[in-house]
């Protein structure tokens, strides 16, 4: 192989693996903020309870 298709080679490994990193942390966004509506559903809920009683 040449230098220019390792390069060529080389470039898109570490694109591929940038874009994997990326979906990774969108994901985790996406966890992390249904994890927090769930938390303030539950502490409303929580209120809403000691509130009646």
């Amino acid at each position: 192989m040449t230098a220019k298709t390792l390069a060529v080679i080389a470039a898109l490994f570490v694109t591929a693996a940038s874009l994997s990193s990326c979906g990774n942390t969108i994901r985790g966004m996406g966890q992390d903020t249904a994890n927090t509506v769930n938390a303030t559903q539950d502490a409303g809920k929580r209120v809403d309870r000691a509130a009646s009683h």
